[in-house]
């Protein structure tokens, strides 16, 4: 049975190159502790270096939050996909909510996670409604963002690609969705991906939940919601609740 998966996004955090180091090295510490737990953290690119050690444990790997369309050349702010390889990047996050709020189409989001499965790297693919209603619209709306996301994906390269369910309504609210929803959206996300690539890729496929997520909730979401982990924002670098959630989900049998 895989590990569970624990994404930290800590999105612009922390403000400082020392303080980044700070939270990777506490979040390195938690991880070597780990048994049933891989944690990935994905800090702004200008501190991913800094989150790499040589000593680094087994349960810890670094991540991006995003990436060029470009393979390289003349395109200013950008970073490519080779280049995260080369900083020992293993996972890339895709299609996040703020990203697409920014600009990024489903169409664009589809050549990124090209990109990133060409690298080498695993695609964290982020899908999710905008809003919920009582006539099933927004399942409507969630089928055609994964169709239209994964659009020109060839079935090889979904073995490098993670599915992270983010209702864009729970995101910094209040309350995560209620972990019995979360498994009843897990399973649509899944049959969606299965219509698309296949019975055995949609099996295979692991799908996260993000969305208000934190050490108090984390352990029903991933027991009663049934996902293969969390993609976890702002409380990713807040370490005491981040080890209490990482903790949470470890200690699930």
């Amino acid at each position: 049975m895989a590990k569970r998966l624990v994404i930290g996004n800590w999105k612009m955090n922390p403000e400082t190159f020392e303080a980044a180091k700070a939270v990777a090295r506490k979040t390195r510490a938690i991880s070597a502790k780990l048994c049933n737990t891989d944690v990935v953290v994905c800090p702004p690119f200008p501190f991913i270096a800094a989150c790499v050690s040589r000593s680094q444990p087994p349960a810890f790997h670094i991540g991006a939050q995003t990436v060029s369309l470009e393979e390289g050349g003349a395109h200013t702010g950008e970073v490519s996909a080779k280049t995260l390889q080369s900083l020992n990047v293993e996972f890339v996050i895709a299609g996040h909510s703020e990203a697409r709020a920014a600009g990024d189409t489903d169409e664009t989001v589809s050549r990124k996670i090209g990109r990133i499965v060409e690298a080498g790297m695993i695609a964290v693919v982020c899908v999710g409604e905008k809003t919920r209603d009582e006539n099933g619209s927004h399942l409507d709306f969630l089928k055609k963002q994964i169709r239209k996301t994964f659009a020109g994906i060839s079935p090889d390269k979904t073995k490098r690609v993670i599915l992270a369910y983010e209702p864009i309504w729970a995101i910094g609210a209040k309350e995560a969705m209620a972990p019995e929803q979360v498994y009843e959206m897990s399973l649509f996300v899944k049959k969606v991906f299965a219509d698309i690539f296949g019975h055995e890729a949609g099996h295979k496929v692991r799908v996260l939940y993000g969305g208000s997520v934190n050490f108090r909730n984390a352990g029903d979401i991933i027991k009663v919601g049934r996902v293969d982990g969390l993609l976890v924002g702002r409380e990713s670098v807040n370490m005491p609740g981040f080890k209490e959630l990482i903790r949470a989900v470890d200690a699930i049998g």
